[in-house]
């Protein structure tokens, strides 16, 4: 009987609070909050990995979703400008706005790479703050968690030891993961790459890969078949071993620049399900790491 009255004030708490509405911007974001937040979480993803994560309409139902949200869950770094500030100025939702509690940007929490010396919009899609694409090293993904967790725990009290425990549970797969995937990636060490966009720096940087080129003239422009061949050119004397790409951007480019180089393109996930087996953060590296080492024998 007592051992019985104990699971039930275990049970009690957790029953009387209705879940966490988050609204994530990213799927990367979302499956973070789902491991930390288990059933004390109801996870509202905005985007797909198929979706440019500029690019995205400020429809009604995403106006909806964040006027529900005590939780708002985004990269920042200027990667949602174009749209995440309309909802949550449309939403009314006073607890979710910059500044307040309910609002997270997870590039606040990491070392910013690619910071441009100015700031010129002529020059592509710069971000003053660095390149906000900081997902690509799990390294970043534990630092950001470490911070969400406890925001999750100031913004949800009454599942803040819940959501430490978790955190750290997943902490401890997590940094585990992360060995045996260095481990894996040992011979992409010093590999030179070429890039379709600027969305892999921070994966480069943890693998130590070399990037000898960019596709693009500028970020965010499509190359004109001109400058293609201007790369192309450059890559005789500087080769590149693979073209990376994300799973969500066209094809057409990488593929006409690997045809003249002889080079394989390699689509990558970019995010939680880019690619068949990225249902979760672990497959999104385990499928990321496959495909690189693939593309290098």
């Amino acid at each position: 009987m007592k051992q019985l009255f104990a699971a039930l004030l275990l049970w009690l708490p957790l029953s009387a609070h209705a879940a966490l509405n988050v609204f994530a911007c990213e799927p990367e974001w979302g499956a973070l909050a789902r491991e930390i937040g288990g059933d004390a979480v109801k996870v509202y993803t905005a985007t797909t990995a198929m979706q440019d994560p500029h690019r995205i309409e400020a429809r009604p139902s995403l106006i909806a979703q964040t006027r529900r949200a005590g939780l708002v869950v985004c990269t920042g770094a200027e990667l949602e400008v174009g749209w995440l500030p309309l909802l949550l100025r449309e939403s009314g939702n006073a607890a979710v706005q910059p500044g307040r509690p309910g609002y997270f940007e997870a590039a606040r929490h990491v070392p910013m790479l690619d910071k441009p010396a100015r700031v010129d919009r002529a020059q592509g899609d710069v971000h003053a703050a660095g390149n906000p694409h900081i997902q690509t090293d799990p390294r970043n993904l534990a630092r950001v968690g470490a911070a969400l967790a406890q925001r999750l725990g100031e913004v949800d009290p009454a599942h803040a030891a819940a959501y430490q425990a978790r955190w750290k549970a997943f902490s401890v797969r997590w940094e585990a993961a992360i060995a045996r995937w260095q481990q894996q990636a040992a011979p992409l060490k010093g590999m030179p790459v070429a890039v379709q966009h600027k969305s892999f720096s921070y994966l480069i940087n943890w693998l130590g890969l070399r990037e000898v080129a960019t596709l693009e003239p500028k970020p965010g422009v499509e190359p004109s078949l001109g400058y293609l061949a201007e790369v192309a050119a450059r890559l005789k004397t500087s080769p590149a071993r693979m073209v990376l790409r994300a799973a969500y951007q066209s094809p057409r480019a990488s593929e006409w620049l690997a045809q003249r180089a002889d080079i394989p393109v390699v689509a990558l996930p970019f995010t939680v399900g880019g690619a068949p087996g990225t249902e979760d953060l672990f497959g999104l590296f385990d499928v990321t790491l496959t495909e690189l080492l693939k593309a290098a024998q």
